[in-house]
C-alpha cells in the first residue's frame, strides 16, 4: 500500500498517529521494495537483529525514530522467462496477462482452501520480467511458496526463473509529492499514472524503480533504490521543506482512513477474498476459468452470501482497537474489530472488522465493546476519507 499522506519505510521516525496529508516520507532498508516494507528491529543486541539492520537504521535513530519490531523483511523479486505470466497466474488471482507494459495490480496469493496467503503487487515491466513485491511479515512463507511452485514448473519443462532482490524502499506520499519529485526527474512525472512503474534516475541516483502507488490513499510513489545510495536519496528528498519523515503509527492511521487491509490484521489464511470484500482483485477471466488456487471455493462465494463480511465502522468516545468485540443492538457478539484507531483527519474513531452478513449493510447501527462497555457504532462505507490516486 504505498504513499504524500505519508512516506513509508517501516521503523522510520516516531511520528504518532496524527498526520496531515502533506508530503510525507517513509524510508526502509534492505529487501524493501514494496507496498509494505520491512521494519527495523530494536533488539540490536542479538546477532540476528544485527544482521537485519538496514542501511537506514542509524539514519532513523539520528532523526529521532523509535525502532520497533515488525516481522522481518519484505520481498521484492523478479520473475523471468517466457512462461513467467503462466507461472505467476498459478499463484495469484489477478489477470496478469491483461496487464500492459509497466502496469501493476494488487493481487492475492491464495491457498487451496480459498484463504489469503498474502497480498502483493505484480508489475509487468517492459524489461522482460514481472516485478513482484509482497509483505514484510510473509517474506519467508512467500519465498518458500514461490520456490516450491517454481520447482514444479521447471520439472514440467516450463521456461521460468525467480530472482530475489536486495534493495531499499522510499515511499513518498501526499499532495505535494509530484512537485517535489519532479525536480529530481528528467522525465515527465505526469505520464506516470496510478499503478504504473518506470526505471529512472532520481535526484542523481540511477537504477531506481519508481512506482506510482502507496498505502495511504493519497497520490504517491514508492522508489526502489540501491542500498548503497538510499541514505543519499533520502537526504536529498528531506532537503525539501515540504517533506517530513513519518513512521508506522502515521502510516497505519492513514491506511485505515483509506480502508486498506493490513495482512495479518484484516486478512489472513482464514479469510477468503469474498469475505474480505476483495473480489475486485480477481480477474474476470480468472473467475471464468477457475484456474487459481482455491477457485472452487472462492468463485461460488461471489454469487452466494458468505457468513461474514469485512465492514467499516465509525464511533465516538473511547478508541476502538484490534480484537474489540462487535455487538448487535441487543448485545450479542456478531464479530470482531481487526483494525481501529482515532482518525486524525476525520476527528472520530474509525475501524474495520468482520461481522455476520445480516449486519453488514452500510448504515446499520451496532455496538462495540470498549473497556467492557457497549459503545454505539455504525457500519460505514469505506474508504472513510476520499482517496486521491493520480489517474492522469
Amino acid at each position: 500500500m504505498m504513499w504524500t499522506r505519508l512516506l513509508v519505510g517501516f521503523g522510520v521516525s516516531g511520528l504518532g498517529p496524527r498526520v496531515s496529508r502533506d508530503c510525507l516520507l517513509r524510508v526502509s532498508g534492505a529487501g524493501c521494495a514494496g507496498r509494505i516494507q520491512q521494519q527495523e528491529t530494536r533488539q540490536a543486541s542479538t546477532s540476528e537483529a544485527v544482521q537485519k539492520k538496514t542501511p537506514l537504521f542509524d539514519f532513523h535513530r539520528e532523526h529521532g525514530g523509535k525502532m520497533v519490531e515488525f516481522a522481518g523483511w519484505s520481498m521484492p523479486s523478479k520473475v523471468h522467462g517466457k512462461d513467467r505470466v503462466k507461472f505467476m497466474e498459478s499463484l495469484v488471482v489477478a489477470d496478469i496477462a491483461e496487464l500492459k507494459d509497466n502496469q501493476g495490480t494488487l493481487s492475492l496469493f491464495t491457498n487451496e482452501k480459498g484463504g489469503i496467503i498474502d497480498d502483493l503487487i505484480v508489475t509487468r515491466t517492459d524489461q522482460g520480467y514481472l516485478y513482484v513485491v509482497s509483505n514484510a511479515g510473509c517474506a519467508d512463507k512467500d519465498s518458500a511458496h514461490m520456490k516450491s511452485r517454481l520447482a514444479e514448473f521447471k520439472a514440467a519443462g516450463f521456461d521460468v526463473d525467480l530472482e530475489f532482490l536486495d534493495e531499499s524502499l522510499i515511499a513518498l506520499q501526499g499532495p505535494s509529492m509530484s512537485g517535489v519529485l519532479q525536480q529530481g526527474l528528467t522525465d515527465d512525472l505526469s505520464k506516470l499514472t496510478f499503478m504504473t512503474s518506470a526505471l529512472a534516475t532520481v535526484f542523481g541516483v540511477p537504477g531506481c524503480r519508481v512506482t506510482r502507488c502507496g498505502y495511504t490513499g493519497e497520490d504517491g510513489v514508492e522508489i526502489s533504490v540501491p542500498q548503497s545510495r538510499v541514505v543519499e536519496l533520502t537526504e536529498k528528498l528531506l532537503a525539501h521543506s515540504e517533506v517530513k519523515l513519518a513512521g508506522l503509527g502515521a502510516r497505519d492511521s492513514l491506511r485505515l482512513e483509506a480502508g486498506l487491509c493490513l495482512y495479518g490484521n484484516d486478512i489472513d489464511e482464514t479469510t477468503t477474498p469474498v469475505e474480505a470484500t476483495l473480489v475486485w482483485t480477481i480477474g474476470k477471466r480468472r473467475r471464468q476459468m477457475k484456474d487459481f488456487p482455491g477457485a472452487n471455493i472462492i468463485v461460488p462465494q461471489i454469487k452466494a452470501k458468505t457468513a461474514r463480511k469485512r465492514v467499516g465502522l465509525v464511533s465516538s468516545g473511547p478508541p476502538v482497537r484490534q480484537h474489540t468485540p462487535i455487538l448487535s443492538p441487543e448485545g450479542k457478539v456478531i464479530g470482531e474489530v481487526t483494525s481501529g484507531c482515532p482518525s486524525p483527519c476525520l476527528k472520530k474513531n474509525v475501524a474495520m472488522g468482520y461481522v455476520e452478513s445480516a449486519f453488514a449493510k452500510n448504515g446499520t447501527n451496532i455496538q462495540v465493546e470498549v473497556r467492557k462497555k457497549a459503545v454505539p457504532a455504525t457500519v460505514s462505507k469505506m474508504p472513510f476519507f476520499p482517496t486521491n490516486y493520480y489517474s492522469g
